[in-house]
C-alpha cells in the first residue's frame, strides 16, 4: 500500500496490518451474510443487525480519520466490528504517524468498502473479484445469469465459472443444468431423475449424496434458488458453531438409532460408520465451493450414464476401436451430443431459473 522510512516500528506495523485485515473481513462478512438472507428485519433480530453493520460502512473513513482514544482511564468501544475495527486501523495509524501512509491506509479503504458494494451489485471486476473465494447466504441475480451463460457454453462447467463467478451463484445455475442433465438421462436410461447420480456412482466413483440432494429438492419444487442458498447458508451456520435446526437432527438421530446399536463397539467400522454422521452435506469451511464442485461433478456423472444407454450414429458397433484416439474422438463427439441435448432441455425449462 504504501512505503515507510527504514526503521519503523516493525511491531506498530504489524498491529496496523491486524488491524486492517480485520477490517476487510468484517466487511466482507456484510456481503458473505446480508441482510436479505436473514429470517427477520425487525429490530433486534439477526436481520436488522446484519442492516445496522452494512450502514457502518458510512462511518469508516471518519472512524480511520478521527478514532476513538484512551480519555480519562477508558475508550469507547464500538458495538459494530466494522466499526471498531476502523477505530483501531486509525489508532495505528496514529501511533505509527507517517503522513503518507495515512493518506494512502484512507485511501485503500475506500478502496476495499467499494469492492464490497460492487460485488453486493454482482460485478466481480476489480478488487471485487476476491468475492469468487467466498461462500455467500444469497446469490446476486446478476451472477446467478452469468453463470447461466458460462453454462450454455459448456454444460459441463468451464474454468471462468470458478474464477469470475460468485460460487453460489455459479452453484444456483449449475443446479438448474444439473436438473437438465438429470432429465436428459433420465429419458435415455429409465432411472428416475433422482435416482442417476447414484447409478453414475457405479460406472466411476462419484460425490453422489449432495448431487442427488440437490435433484431431490428440486424434483419436489424447490426451485435451484432456494436449494442451493438454502445448503449453503446450513452449512455457513455450522461453520459458526450454530446448531441451525434442531428438530432436524432429532429427527436425523432417531433415523440412525438403529445404526448406533447396530455399531456400538470399538471396532474400527463401528468408528467409520459413526464418525461419518453430518450435521452438513457439505464442508463447512467452503460450503458453496464444494457445492459447486459436487454439482458440475454430477452433470458429467450424468453423461457417463447417458453413453451407457445412447446410440452413437457415429460408430459402428461391430468394429473393435483401434486406438486410443479413435476412443477420445468418440468421448469428445458423446459429450457434445450429451450437451447439445441439455442445452435443449434446460432452455425450455428457463423459467425454473429465473
Amino acid at each position: 500500500m504504501a512505503t515507510v522510512p527504514t526503521g519503523t516500528d516493525l511491531a506498530a506495523l504489524s498491529r496496523l496490518a491486524g488491524a486492517l485485515t480485520q477490517l476487510s473481513t468484517a466487511a466482507w462478512r456484510t456481503y458473505t451474510h446480508p441482510a436479505s438472507a436473514a429470517d427477520s428485519l425487525e429490530v433486534n433480530s439477526e436481520g436488522w443487525r446484519r442492516e445496522e453493520e452494512r450502514k457502518a460502512f458510512d462511518e469508516v473513513t471518519a472512524a480511520v480519520t478521527t478514532p476513538n482514544l484512551p480519555q480519562g482511564g477508558s475508550m469507547i468501544v464500538e458495538y459494530s466490528p466494522v466499526l471498531e475495527n476502523a477505530h483501531r486501523v486509525g489508532r495505528a495509524l496514529i501511533a505509527l504517524d507517517i503522513p503518507d501512509l495515512t493518506e494512502a491506509i484512507r485511501a485503500e479503504t475506500t478502496v476495499e468498502l467499494a469492492a464490497v458494494e460492487s460485488a453486493e451489485l454482482g460485478d466481480l471486476t476489480g478488487r471485487a473479484q476476491q468475492a469468487v473465494l467466498l461462500s455467500r447466504e444469497g446469490a446476486s441475480p446478476a451472477q446467478v445469469s452469468a453463470a447461466d451463460r458460462l453454462l450454455q457454453e459448456d454444460p459441463f462447467g468451464p474454468a471462468a465459472l470458478y474464477s469470475d463467478i460468485d460460487p453460489t451463484a455459479a452453484a444456483v445455475a449449475a443446479a438448474h443444468w444439473l436438473y437438465a442433465a438429470a432429465e436428459a438421462v433420465s429419458e435415455a436410461s429409465g432411472y428416475a431423475p433422482t435416482e442417476v447420480i447414484r447409478e453414475a456412482d457405479n460406472i466411476e466413483a462419484l460425490p453422489h449424496a449432495t448431487p442427488t440432494l440437490v435433484l431431490e429438492l428440486l424434483d419436489n419444487g424447490v426451485s435451484p434458488y432456494d436449494a442451493v442458498t438454502g445448503l449453503v447458508r446450513h452449512a455457513m451456520r455450522v461453520a459458526d458453531g450454530v446448531l441451525p435446526d434442531p428438530a432436524a437432527v432429532r429427527e436425523q438421530l432417531d433415523e440412525d438409532e438403529e445404526m448406533i446399536i447396530e455399531y456400538d463397539d470399538d471396532s474400527e467400522e463401528a468408528d467409520d460408520v459413526l464418525t461419518g454422521i453430518r450435521l452438513t452435506p457439505l464442508d463447512p469451511r467452503r460450503p458453496a465451493h464444494d457445492l459447486l464442485e459436487d454439482l458440475l461433478t454430477g452433470i458429467n456423472g450424468c453423461w457417463l450414464l447417458h453413453q451407457e444407454y445412447a446410440e452413437d450414429e457415429d460408430r459402428d458397433d461391430d468394429e473393435e476401436e483401434s486406438d486410443d484416439e479413435t476412443a477420445e474422438r468418440h468421448q469428445h463427439h458423446s459429450r457434445a451430443q450429451f450437451a447439445a441435448l441439455v442445452r435443449a432441455i434446460a432452455a425450455d425449462n428457463r423459467d425454473r431459473l429465473v
